[in-house]
């Protein structure tokens, strides 16, 4: 098949390209060359997906049987290449996300949740906000049609080439060794999917002309915070570190020792009433048509070895709590904050 990626340079596009030319597709990617490299094999239009011009230079004298988006973030944008796209292609697939429904994370969500109510007309240039990628969906479905779109909602994102940060700032709070602060009920069941799971997943329901909306992430209790961090420890961890279990209750007292839920300690969600169905989005509906996801502890080994391996990180200091390549997402608690909470509880 010939398949036009949107994006195809960084974590989720690079997924796909890689998985699509191992199974013998061409592969064309459009992106502005800024993020990542593309890879080896692919046909790289340089542009930019907000601009018109760009992107009628992409078109020009090209098809394709089915495109991906996965950099999709604001209605009008995904509008504008879907007019230009939808007689040059065959089918869509939009990357979306379990944000775009309106219940999510209080409530658990499936394909027939509600979702936010954003027109696809939405203006270009809105605050990134959840409600933004439900105006997304609608601008695909209503270019290309019901009959010829697949949307995949997809859960959190984790994997080499991570561009969040968040499993590679636990490996990499691990390797510093010491008092390593667990936040929360170890038994806290968690839903996060290989990006190269989502990847082969998508691609075999493009493949088979699949439509339609696909909730895509791990099946909840799959996965327990307590395993999450053990197989951190156990994989990249120091001869030194100790994991120290504090409840929910203490970290989140009001106070200057206060810990921020998902941002201080990424991924820890505490058991509060808005964030109920936060790891219990319903798989039912992608496991019936095929989605199969690795084990966590291949997950941790594969991303390990490239946060080894991809060269020194940028901006970061010895705790490690600045940016590193392409990783918008500032993760991470303060050094001297985890110290302390550690020796008041542990």
């Amino acid at each position: 098949m010939k398949i036009l990626l949107l994006g195809g340079s960084s974590f989720l596009g690079r997924a796909y390209a890689a998985e699509a030319l191992a199974r013998g597709h061409q592969v064309t990617t459009f992106n502005r060359g800024r993020s990542a490299a593309d890879l080896p094999g692919v046909e790289a239009v340089r542009g930019d997906r907000d601009s018109p011009a760009d992107l009628a230079r992409l078109v020009d004298g090209r098809d394709w049987d089915a495109v991906v988006d996965t950099s999709a973030q604001q209605p009008a944008q995904t509008a504008l290449a879907v007019r230009l796209l939808r007689e040059r292609a065959r089918h869509y697939t939009l990357v979306s996300s379990v944000h775009a429904f309106a219940d999510w994370p209080a409530r658990v969500v499936s394909e027939d949740s509600p979702p936010h109510p954003c027109p696809a007309d939405t203006p270009p240039d809105q605050p990134p906000g959840n409600a933004l990628k439900a105006g997304c969906e609608r601008a695909a479905l209503e270019g290309f049609g019901t009959e010829r779109t697949l949307v995949l909602n997809s859960g959190l994102l984790i994997g080499p080439h991570e561009i969040g940060g968040r499993l590679p700032w636990w490996l990499e709070r691990m390797a510093r060794g010491g008092r390593v602060l667990a936040p929360g009920d170890p038994q806290r069941t968690m839903q996060v999917i290989d990006v190269r799971d989502f990847a082969a997943f998508g691609l075999d329901l493009l493949t088979a002309r699949t439509t339609g909306r696909f909730v895509t992430t791990a099946p909840a209790g799959l996965l327990r915070f307590g395993e999450w961090l053990e197989t951190c420890r156990a994989v990249a961890g120091a001869g030194d570190t100790e994991l120290v279990w504090v409840p929910d209750g203490p970290l989140l007292a009001e106070g200057p020792d206060r810990v921020e839920p998902w941002s201080e300690l990424p991924l820890w969600a505490p058991d509060l009433p808005d964030l109920a169905g936060v790891w219990l989005a319903d798989t039912t509906r992608a496991e019936a048509a095929g989605l199969r996801c690795r084990p966590f502890a291949d997950t941790a080994r594969d991303t390990w070895e490239w946060l080894r391996t991809r060269g020194p990180a940028e901006d970061t200091d010895a705790d490690g709590r600045k940016g590193r390549p392409g990783a918008p997402v500032r993760q991470g608690i303060d050094p001297a904050k985890e110290r302390r909470l550690a020796d008041a509880f542990g």
